[in-house]
């Protein structure tokens, strides 16, 4: 028998959660085939099986969390699964027909192993296992599953309304309707691993760093008629649309090398100076926001920043980016322009200290001199910074640089 374990995810990363089987049990299963889908606090996971045979067991609901070693489920033999399934399904009927002593001793003591039958609760095998460990006899739980299929949820919820029953006393019933009132009906969805990660650190954030933000803005003028002018043959010649992106990029690298703390982390009492330029990029999923990174950006050139910017774009829709695309990365870029917002402050992606907030850009007046206006495409940028390494003088600077790259943009060849 082979056991499927967890195996190491991440140096920070020790547990996951079950997302999805691929396999079921009985179905034969190549060496190399996913087995099963985990969803870890980052990105998702999948399993392979390292030699073939049949998958006997799952040990294991979709929705329940596993942790890293621990085995999730079994394969056999080629064509053994059904023959233990039905080895087992014989001694089973055997050991009811005799009713050994030392079975009837375990069912004394209050530790039971329930299994599906006539007369016996059906549970997922690790509800079963649950029961087992807390002593728990599966008859006196309720299954929301319409099926009647008890879950390990099922028993956590009603070992929780025991003791609570038990421990407080009884309340008023008008107190006991809040969560019942039809007329105010409410749906209870259960936050994903990830969307809790990033909740999490999202306050984490905001209660470990001297968090500030600051604001500027860009007449896009000269880098929105370079890039007309030279989208056609940039496509032409690299395969890639150009956009602003890897304008922004560069910018960021020149106004980083200007004012370096701003690509530094705090560690203890000490600052990190990072000599590399990791650039993270936000991106938004159906499952929440993610941030990949380019590597040594600096080392890009334009269309090699726009094709790795789409390659984790692209990888991060299909849900096959890696811990190795998100780990690290010195300082982070988020384009909330491109869902319509003009104005925002973001939040630091710890433990980088800088984060710069692109917007969307408007066509607002703009005073030419003191007699003359024109309309011109704007856009606010903004600058949120851990203030515990980086002062004003420096955040202020930082945007002034991207603001100048930015409105010369033949300036991020040298610069940049």
């Amino acid at each position: 028998m082979i056991e499927i374990k967890v195996p190491e995810l991440a140096e920070s990363v020790t547990e996951g959660t079950v997302a999805q089987w691929l396999k079921q049990p009985g179905d034969q299963v190549n060496k190399g085939d996913d087995i099963v889908e985990l969803e870890t606090d980052k990105v998702n996971v999948e399993i392979a099986a390292d030699e073939a045979g049949t998958l006997q067991e799952t040990l294991f609901e979709e929705g329940d969390t596993v942790k890293v070693g621990e085995v999730i489920a079994k394969i056999g033999d080629s064509g053994s699964g059904n023959n233990q399934a039905t080895t087992e399904k014989a001694e089973e009927k055997s050991s009811s027909k005799e009713e050994p002593q030392e079975k009837k001793s375990e069912e004394a003591s209050g530790s039971e192993e329930q299994t599906e039958g006539p007369g016996r609760p059906i549970a997922s095998p690790s509800a079963r296992k649950y029961a087992r460990e807390k002593g728990i006899d599966l008859s006196e739980i309720s299954a929301r599953d319409p099926l009647g299929r008890i879950r390990k949820e099922d028993i956590i919820e009603h070992e929780s309304n025991r003791q609570k029953s038990e421990s407080k006393p009884a309340e008023p019933k008008q107190q006991e309707k809040k969560q019942d009132d039809p007329a105010k009906p409410v749906e209870r969805v259960k936050m994903s691993r990830r969307r809790q990660t990033i909740a999490k650190r999202l306050v984490e954030a905001q209660q470990s760093a001297a968090m500030l933000t600051t604001f500027n803005e860009i007449d896009m003028t000269n880098i929105m008629e370079l890039r007309k002018r030279r989208k056609d043959k940039f496509l032409d010649d690299n395969g890639v649309k150009l956009g602003f992106m890897s304008f922004f990029t560069k910018a960021v690298i020149g106004a980083l090398k200007k004012y370096p703390l701003l690509n530094a982390e705090i560690q203890d009492d000490e600052i990190l100076m990072k000599q590399f330029y990791d650039i993270g990029m936000a991106v938004s999923t159906d499952d929440g926001l993610v941030v990949p990174v380019v590597r040594d950006a600096d080392r890009l050139d334009f269309a090699g920043i726009e094709k790795e910017i789409g390659n984790l774009a692209n990888k991060a829709k299909d849900k096959k980016l890696t811990l190795g695309d998100l780990q690290g990365g010195s300082f982070t870029i988020t384009n909330g322009g491109i869902f319509g917002s003009l104005w925002s402050t973001p939040i630091l992606n710890t433990p980088q200290v800088g984060i710069l907030g692109m917007h969307k850009i408007q066509m607002r007046p703009v005073a030419i001199d003191n007699e003359n206006f024109e309309n011109r495409p704007m856009m606010y940028i903004a600058l949120s910074y851990d203030h515990r390494i980086v002062d004003g003088k420096e955040a202020v600077g930082f945007l002034v640089k991207v603001k100048e790259l930015i409105e010369d943009p033949e300036s991020l060849l040298l610069e940049g």
